[in-house]
């Protein structure tokens, strides 16, 4: 999280509008889709947990800011996963100190260790849920949610979530942890397969659960699925 600049004060000061980043960082960690949280440790919603983020200095653009805010919150390269622009949010009295507009980014990455809190937090934590957020954040992490659950049906994101090699039954475990429910094996099988350019079978076996050897997978080249693999309910 970014301590506020000295140039963003006095902006507020001025009435003039102050632009944060917010970032809704997803990741299954044993099993479970988890987010990363921080617990604020200055005004306001002070001991409150938040979504990690901070302001925009003078000198960045918007996606500058928000690759370096992951840097500082999970200490890898943006490019270890995917990260994209979410929505902008700019209810006024959303932030108490003043008219703040935030611009959201989604990041999907592979299973991270535990996190360090930033300079102005004094806590973080994965959760798997989370309810009751400072700011409006309930809001922004409900709406990350819902753009991750919907792009894995007509996306090639999923990926983002395993290993650079994984077998077809870690990619089934990802949409049922994301969309939260249990596929059929084979009829999951045969769609990932049959979707052109989703994944590339890269020749080699592992040995996973059960001892048995299984045909490992890298992704292909399409980032959009052609058929869509459409959750259950829909």
């Amino acid at each position: 999280m970014t301590i506020m600049p000295p140039a963003i004060i006095v902006n507020m000061t001025l009435n003039m509008a102050a632009v944060t980043v917010d970032l809704v960082l997803l990741t299954i960690r044993s099993g479970d889709l988890q987010v990363l949280l921080v617990q604020r440790g200055i005004p306001p919603f002070e001991g409150e947990w938040a979504l990690p983020g901070g302001f925009v200095l003078p000198d960045e653009d918007l996606d500058a800011a928000a690759r370096r805010e992951l840097r500082e919150e999970t200490g890898l390269d943006p490019e270890a996963g995917h990260l994209e622009q979410l929505a902008t949010y700019g209810t006024p009295g959303r932030d108490p100190r003043g008219r703040v507009v935030t611009v959201a980014y989604l990041a999907l990455l592979p299973d991270l260790p535990a996190p360090v809190a930033g300079s102005d937090a004094s806590g973080a934590e994965w959760r798997s849920s989370s309810t009751g957020l400072a700011f409006d954040h309930d809001r922004i992490l409900a709406d990350g949610l819902e753009r991750a659950r919907a792009k894995l049906e007509y996306t090639s994101l999923a990926t983002a979530f395993c290993s650079p090699e994984f077998t077809v039954a870690e990619l089934r475990t990802v949409y049922e942890t994301v969309w939260q429910t249990t596929l059929d094996p084979r009829n999951f099988h045969r769609k990932v397969t049959s979707a052109e350019g989703f994944v590339e079978a890269t020749g080699a076996t592992a040995i996973r659960d059960r001892g048995r050897p299984a045909q490992l997978y890298r992704r292909g080249p399409a980032t959009l699925l052609h058929p869509p693999l459409l959750r259950p309910s829909r």
